[in-house]
C-alpha cells in the first residue's frame, strides 16, 4: 500500500463555478444515461451507473436531473453516444489520454486534434500511450472521513490493492472489475464516497518547467470544455506555485 501519489485526475484540479456548471451537470447526465441503456436502470445491480450517480452526488447535481437521465435512457428517443478513447502527447512530451461520448465522431475527432495541434502536441494511434498508464478503479472519501490509518484498514479489509491519503482526501484502488464490491464494502463502514470511477493512473509522471506546464494545463482546460469529453488524463508533474496561479 502506497503513502503518497501525484496522480489527480485532471477533470477535478480545479474549483467549481458556477458558469460551467450546468455543462458539468450535462456531460454527468450523459454518462449516467449511458450507463443506464448499456445495462440495467438499477444502480445497484449497474456498477457504472452507481459510479456516475455518485459522481453527480458529488457536485450536487439535483435528485430530479439524475433521475431524469435514467429515465431518458429507457425511452426510445434516447441519444445514441460512442465512447472513444484518444491518446496522443502534449507539450513537452506528455503523454495524454482523452474520452469522449459522443454523437458526432467525426466533429469530436476534429476538435480533439485541433486542441492538441495548437498546443504544439499532437494525436497518435490508439495504444499508443495508454501502456504508460494502469486502468484502476478508484473510491474516494475526504479527509474527514477516516484517519489515515482507519482508511488503510478499511481499505484492506475491503479487498483494495492500493491507498493514498493526503490533506485533500482518501484514494483507494483497486481493478475494475472490483470497484463495484469495493465502492459498496467501504459504504457501509465509512458512508457514501464523493467518488467511484474508473480512472487512468500514469505508471510514472514527466516534470514541466512552468512555461511547458501552462502549455499543458491550457490544453487541459480546452479538452475539459468541450462537451463531449468526460475525462482528460496525464503524466506530468508541475510546479504547486503554477497550479494556482492556472487555478486562480
Amino acid at each position: 500500500m502506497a503513502g503518497h501519489s501525484q496522480f489527480k485526475n485532471i477533470m477535478h484540479r480545479k474549483g467549481r463555478q458556477d458558469a460551467v456548471r450546468s455543462k458539468l451537470f450535462s456531460k454527468l447526465a450523459r454518462e449516467i444515461t449511458v450507463a443506464a441503456k448499456l445495462g440495467v436502470p438499477d444502480p445497484g445491480m449497474n456498477a457504472r451507473l452507481r459510479a456516475a450517480i455518485l459522481a453527480a452526488r458529488a457536485e450536487n447535481m439535483p435528485k430530479d436531473n439524475i433521475e431524469r437521465a435514467i429515465r431518458k435512457s429507457q425511452g426510445g428517443d434516447a441519444e445514441s453516444y460512442e465512447e472513444i478513447r484518444y491518446e496522443g502527447y502534449g507539450p513537452g512530451g506528455v503523454a495524454m489520454i482523452v474520452e469522449v461520448l459522443t454523437d458526432n465522431r467525426n466533429r469530436t475527432a476534429s476538435d480533439v486534434r485541433a486542441a492538441f495541434t495548437k498546443s504544439g502536441g499532437n494525436l497518435a494511434e490508439t495504444g499508443a500511450v495508454s501502456f504508460q498508464f494502469d486502468r484502476l478503479g478508484v473510491v474516494e472519501f475526504d479527509a474527514k472521513a477516516a484517519t489515515a490509518d482507519d482508511m488503510l484498514n478499511a481499505a484492506i479489509d475491503a479487498g483494495a490493492d492500493d491507498v493514498v491519503s493526503t490533506e485533500n482526501g482518501h484514494e483507494i484502488y483497486v481493478a475494475p472489475d472490483r470497484l463495484g464490491d469495493l465502492a459498496r464494502a467501504l459504504e457501509k463502514k465509512l458512508g457514501e464516497p464523493r467518488k467511484a470511477a474508473l480512472v487512468w493512473k500514469p505508471q510514472t509522471t514527466v516534470p514541466l518547467d512552468d512555461e511547458q506546464g501552462e502549455k499543458l494545463l491550457r490544453l487541459v482546460e480546452t479538452l475539459e470544455d468541450h462537451d463531449d469529453v468526460q475525462g482528460v488524463y496525464a503524466n506530468f508533474e508541475v510546479s504547486d506555485a503554477l497550479l494556482s496561479r492556472i487555478s486562480a
